[in-house]
């Protein structure tokens, strides 16, 4: 149980920046599109991909680190086979 549930906050931990960034981009340009009544639906996808992967590639080292710490203590819990 303990391991599923660091594996949880792992996750959020992990996927928090790049959903924050999609969001705060989002709003952005939802606000530039009311200010300026251009009403183009696909206006946000582009932004919101492009400042996703900035984050990703800007935080890749940070998140590395994590899933590696994480895996070294799920494999640490298992006990070693008969030998």
């Amino acid at each position: 149980m303990d391991l599923a549930q660091a594996a949880l906050v792992l996750i959020i931990k992990l996927s928090l920046l790049p959903l924050l960034a999609s969001l705060v981009v989002g709003t952005l340009v939802s606000i530039f599109q009311a200010l300026t009544q251009v009403q183009e639906q696909t206006l946000t996808f582009v932004p919101k991909i492009l400042a996703t992967l900035l984050v990703l590639m800007l935080t890749a080292h940070w998140m590395l680190g994590q899933l590696q710490d994480f895996a070294r203590h799920a494999f640490g819990l298992i006990p070693r086979a008969g030998f």
